[in-house]
């Protein structure tokens, strides 16, 4: 399994590519914006691209959800529906940031805790992570977790959003933390980083500061 990182979009968030080792099957992650150059990637690798797996629906991770699916029609929009309001309003989200993006298709299938997604063979699990958004998951298996906006090298996700919830991050927080030391994050803005490593620096983590007084 080969992971590529895109960074897109005046917000720079990362978008990352699932390649199957055989290259006949990839997923994006994300696919926040840039979606003609997010398509050309796909092509380049020569697979069928069958999936996009969104670990929340903020305007700057969607953006590039409709250029996909033009050219993968059958590729399968995983989203949970706790956020489904914010993925019919990106539009309109983007706008308030003066920013301009194509709708993505209305349709989606819902994601859930438990749920487990398919590429390439291998098997990724669905973590219900909200506090970021309501409907934020963490997609994680094989060393890897994709945790969108929840967790970043030495910082976390805003919770001064629309719909974010601080006191429900840090519980999402303390479930990430449950994963093995050398798991790699993969976040959805900055660069790639490990829990271990979070566990020691991550003030969110360490216990030195809190999202919620005590």
């Amino acid at each position: 399994m080969k992971i590529s990182t895109f960074t897109v979009g005046p917000l720079q968030e990362n978008a990352y590519m699932l390649l199957a080792a055989d290259s006949s099957e990839a997923v994006f992650v994300d696919p926040g914006d840039e979606g003609d150059r997010l398509v050309a990637a796909v092509a380049a690798t020569g697979a069928r691209l069958t999936g996009i797996w969104l670990t929340h629906a903020h305007f700057d991770h969607v953006g590039g959800v409709a250029a996909l699916c033009r050219a993968w029609p059958e590729a399968v929009v995983r989203l949970h529906p706790a956020d489904e309001s914010l993925y019919a309003g990106a539009v309109r989200s983007a706008a308030l940031w003066g920013l301009s993006l194509e709708a993505p298709p209305a349709s989606f299938v819902p994601l859930a805790e438990g749920d487990v997604l398919t590429v390439g063979g291998r098997n990724f699990d669905v973590m219900h992570t909200p506090g970021h958004s309501p409907g934020h998951v963490t997609i994680h298996g094989h060393g890897v977790a994709f945790v969108g906006d929840c967790l970043f090298r030495d910082s976390v996700g805003r919770t001064d959003l629309p719909l974010s919830d601080p006191a429900q991050l840090e519980v999402s927080l303390e479930r990430i933390a449950a994963l093995p030391d050398e798991t790699q994050l993969f976040s959805g803005h900055g660069p790639r980083t490990t829990l271990g490593r979070e566990r020691k620096h991550n003030p969110f983590l360490n216990g030195t500061a809190r999202l919620v007084a005590r």
